[in-house]
């Protein structure tokens, strides 16, 4: 199933993928909230839950701007797959962070 193709054909049966964007970032916002909440208080379901309902949100947020969310993952994909770095304090740090780190230049 293609779940975005899904979410933006829901959208347009209810009006969303003409609404004002800033309405759905603001939902966006409140997801994220939600989503601190249970992973402070190690909330699996909920973890879960809000990852999901962040995606759907997303999925609308680009459909009201007129892309895809795929539009915006290739070239996220694209630009991060051939990163390299090492972890550092439970964080993935690009080489090039971490140049300009023992450089002083951040």
């Amino acid at each position: 199933m293609d779940y975005i193709k899904s979410i933006e054909a829901w959208s347009i049966i209810r009006g969303l993928d003409k609404s004002n964007s800033d309405k759905q970032l603001i939902k966006l916002e409140e997801e994220l909230g939600e989503l601190a909440e249970a992973h402070n208080k190690e909330w699996p379901d909920k973890i879960k839950d809000s990852l999901g309902y962040m995606f759907v949100t997303m999925a609308i947020y680009a459909q009201q701007n007129g892309f895809s969310l795929s539009d915006c993952i290739a070239p996220a994909y694209s630009a991060i797959k051939d990163h390299e770095g090492k972890m550092a304090d439970g964080m993935f740090v690009k080489t090039s962070d971490l140049e300009r780190m023992n450089n002083n230049e951040i």
